[in-house]
């Protein structure tokens, strides 16, 4: 499971247990202050804001190249751009700092900061050994020429697979990013699967947008979003040649996080494409 889903509300896992992280060490930071000393609350959240931007300001000084000519991306934190061990460091030096000046607030923090950073790491670590061991589905989905194909049918090389709707505005915004990175990356197999919009709607929009994407499938029921445990749009997913996930980003992607997310793959140009036994696809905005 990626996501975590009441209703219409979803949250990726990853931003529940950072929540849940904060959340554990106020309690804990709380509970032995009252056994005396300084409550950490406030503390800790600034501390909490401090790492988060730290754990920004590395990435986008790591990927300069894709925001300098684009200067308010750099504060658009939809991309999910973050560096964690920047963001660790910042915050364990900041409850240095706040230890040493006062004195009342030392043992109530650091018992607050080191609980909320370990229950962090284990659980962050426990759903990447989760997450690495799911499998491509073997699920059947239709064509932009409303031809069966078999997802698996794909394997045999780098896959990234985006679950998408043209009446999302984050999916629409990062279409670009995609279409970009598929004409970049030729080793790479960039599949678009459409959550139960029709064809000729998905076919007007792409055209209408001048989008060329070459591998639009159509999910009619959502059963891959199902599948994978994400019911939540855009969600992009990354797998080896062997089927198996290694990497997912919920929400939208810019350049600079995609660039991130595509370092997963082996860089070797030799990687062999999947070559579907089917006849080649034709793009959803062209005529076949």
């Amino acid at each position: 499971m990626l996501t975590f889903t009441i209703g219409t509300f979803a949250i990726a896992l990853n931003h529940l247990l950072l929540i849940s992280a904060l959340i554990l060490a106020t309690l804990v930071g709380w509970r032995v202050a009252k056994r005396g000393g300084e409550n950490p609350e406030s503390v800790l959240f600034t501390l909490f804001l401090l790492g988060m931007l730290s754990a920004r300001i590395s990435f986008v000084v790591m990927y300069w190249a894709y925001y300098r000519n684009d200067p308010l991306q750099m504060i658009d934190l939809r991309d999910g751009g973050f560096l964690a061990w920047p963001g660790v460091i910042a915050l364990s030096l900041g409850t240095v700092l706040y230890g040493w000046r006062r004195p009342l607030l030392r043992k109530p923090l650091s018992a607050g900061v080191i609980t909320g950073l370990v229950f962090w790491a284990l659980t962050s670590f426990s759903l990447n050994i989760y997450e690495k061991g799911t499998r491509l589905p073997e699920i059947t989905l239709r064509n932009a020429n409303g031809e069966t194909v078999q997802l698996t049918d794909y394997q045999g090389g780098p896959l990234v697979i985006n679950l998408w709707a043209t009446w999302c505005p984050p999916c629409r915004r990062e279409m670009p990013v995609l279409e970009n990175a598929q004409m970049q990356r030729p080793d790479v197999t960039f599949l678009f699967v459409n959550q139960a919009e029709s064809m000729q709607s998905v076919s007007t929009y792409l055209a209408t947008q001048g989008l060329n994407l070459d591998n639009v499938l159509f999910d009619a029921s959502g059963r891959l979003g199902q599948a994978v445990g994400s019911m939540a749009l855009p969600t992009t997913l990354f797998y080896q040649p062997d089927g198996r996930l290694i990497n997912s980003h919920l929400g939208e992607l810019s350049q600079a996080s995609l660039a991130r997310a595509m370092e997963y793959f082996e860089t070797d140009s030799t990687s062999a494409k999947p070559t579907p036994t089917r006849k080649p696809l034709c793009p959803a905005s062209a005529t076949c």
